[in-house]
């Protein structure tokens, strides 16, 4: 599908960070310090300036588990269990299925941190597949929600808060003696990047392993079967190509993936809860964030930017 220009971001919103050429808002967000790589998918912060009684309604779609730190707006999200609301939290994410929708009301500042698929096995955390489509308090990590939200001090800067933010894991690691994920999983991230479209018999080939030690692998570590990992991949891919934040050269073989347009509007409506086109039209600066910041970390991951590089979309 030819991408068309996305509407630009709500005047009522204003992001920090600032926005792409397109007008999609940008958030501060990095790799993890090279120490903290193997566990650590991306940092981020952003913060919005909207009027108090402003309620801005859009939706997340993850791949990872997160910790979010909201240090400031009224959060409501659509959880596979029910509706939860939070003010200022530390919450743990699961990864998501599907687009969950979230609203918030007033300026909203958050603080993240993206996990790597098998880092919460590795450092004795939650079961990822326990957490799907759902969010809990902080403490489900071993951190409870008011301990880390005493490391933002208000004035810090946005590079202060992710380094307290990276201290912190770091001594769960150091704790933990350095575990590291499962090298399959590790293997099979990259390949969800580099070519969701494999077939799971290929990629099982590719990282070394029978399918079914694969499927294990992947259920534990990812929370879902390998197939349901690529079909997501490839959705977020052709997300971020339709709102504006990926490479525009890749824009054809993203489109390829699918094997014709009704196949694209089927799989894209069942996790998105909209056509393409519905996408493209409706502003949803929440969810073009987490994207932008995938794919940063994307391209970082396939070598074809550098760490603090300038983005295609920038």
């Amino acid at each position: 599908m030819q991408r068309k220009n996305s509407p630009a971001v709500d005047s009522t919103i204003a992001p920090q960070q600032g926005i792409t050429r397109d007008g999609q808002p940008l958030s501060y967000n990095r790799a993890p310090a090279a120490d903290l790589a193997p566990w650590i998918a991306r940092l981020y912060v952003t913060i919005v300036q909207a009027p108090a009684d402003y309620t801005l309604s859009c939706g997340l779609f993850n791949d990872t588990a997160c910790v979010r730190i909201q240090l400031a707006g009224e959060w409501t999200a659509e959880a596979a269990t029910g509706t939860e609301r939070y003010g200022r939290a530390a919450i743990f994410f699961g990864p998501q299925s599907r687009r969950m929708p979230v609203s918030v009301t007033g300026s909203f500042t958050s603080i993240g941190m993206a996990i790597r698929p098998g880092a919460c096995t590795a450092l004795q955390g939650p079961r990822v597949g326990d957490f799907i489509d759902r969010l809990v308090p902080s403490g489900v990590v071993g951190t409870p929600s008011d301990r880390l939200l005493d490391l933002f001090a208000p004035d810090a800067s946005s590079e202060e808060w992710l380094e307290s933010l990276e201290g912190q894991l770091r001594k769960r690691v150091e704790h933990l003696g350095g575990s590291l994920p499962d090298p399959i999983s590790s293997r099979f991230e990259e390949i969800t990047f580099r070519d969701p479209g494999m077939s799971v018999s290929d990629a099982a080939a590719e990282c070394g392993v029978e399918r079914r030690k694969l499927e294990r692998v992947v259920s534990r570590d990812f929370g879902m079967a390998p197939k349901q990992v690529l079909r997501r991949a490839r959705a977020l891919d052709m997300a971020s190509h339709l709102r504006g934040v990926a490479d525009a050269r890749e824009g054809e073989e993203i489109a390829l993936r699918y094997y014709d347009e009704s196949h694209l509007i089927h799989e894209f409506t069942e996790l998105f809860g909209m056509s393409p086109r519905q996408f493209v039209k409706t502003p949803q600066p929440i969810l073009t964030l987490a994207l932008e910041s995938r794919q940063a970390r994307r391209l970082e991951a396939l070598h074809r930017i550098e760490p603090g590089q300038s983005r295609p979309w920038e």
